[in-house]
């Protein structure tokens, strides 16, 4: 046996995390070609991709998700009909724009299968170039997504939907906590900053609730488990293990990933 690295200290902050990273062999680099690939790919979207695409720019579209996250994978849109529907809107980065099927890209995705996420960092399924440039949907700049608008009604059913390749500009990069903050807490501050998706949440709660009505009286179950988050001083040390909050925000993602 030969000693190929040495990992730390049993004690020492991070030693646990790395031991977990070897112990299930998880892939912490990208091997060169598929690192040369990725620096290949624009850092902004071309002209000509959005050519050929619906353009959605002027449509309110926001992200939402948790204040921690890097890669904004999905985008959510509402608007109220004429005919008091709701047309929703759920936009995913389009990837495969970049990623084409049997490219080192793709295959290294493939073999990894899916982003790991540790307590304190995430393994990546795609190069960061992409997970958190490109392919993440960023605010107020130009991404290429692929679309479905739903018209549903007040009780929550799909009317009508349409699958597309779009391209969007997303208003803002909501956090849960605020739109928490908005729809829950009422809190003046917040509301004053996104004065302009103020409407658009509460119609979204609306739909949620809708959406979530539906979902039960099919027979749907909700499995109300407690989630928690670990909390890690500067050194990595877990210092409180608290529990994760499930507000109005996530609730409105959820259903609306769902439908």
């Amino acid at each position: 046996g030969v000693i190929v690295e040495v990992i730390g200290h049993k004690d020492d902050a991070g030693t646990d995390i790395v031991s977990i990273i070897r112990g299930y062999n998880l892939p912490e680099e990208f091997p060169p070609e598929v690192e040369g690939q990725a620096e290949k790919i624009p850092e902004l979207v071309k002209e000509e991709d959005i050519e050929k695409r619906i353009d959605l720019r002027n449509r309110i579209i926001v992200t939402i998700d948790g204040a921690d996250a890097k890669d904004l994978d999905d985008a959510v849109s509402l608007e109220v009909l004429p005919n008091g529907n709701y047309l929703l809107g759920v936009h995913i980065a389009d990837v495969s724009q970049y990623v084409f099927e049997k490219s080192y890209l793709d295959k290294e995705a493939l073999n990894r299968g899916t982003s790991v996420y540790l307590i304190n960092q995430v393994i990546p399924m795609l190069p960061r170039r992409l997970s958190n440039g490109i392919c993440s949907l960023n605010p107020k700049i130009e991404r290429l997504t692929l679309s479905c608008d739903m018209e549903i009604d007040k009780k929550g059913k799909v009317k009508k939907y349409e699958i597309y390749e779009s391209v969007i500009k997303t208003k803002e990069r909501m956090t849960y906590k605020d739109v928490n903050k908005i729809l829950a807490d009422n809190d003046s501050e917040v509301t004053a900053r996104y004065s302009e998706l103020v409407d658009t949440f509460r119609q979204m709660e609306k739909l949620m609730h809708i959406l979530n009505s539906r979902r039960r009286a099919r027979g749907s179950i909700d499995f109300e488990f407690e989630e928690t988050k670990i909390i890690l001083d500067e050194n990595g040390k877990p210092v409180e293990i608290k529990p994760y909050d499930r507000g109005i925000s996530e609730r409105i993602i959820e259903e609306f990933m769902l439908v």
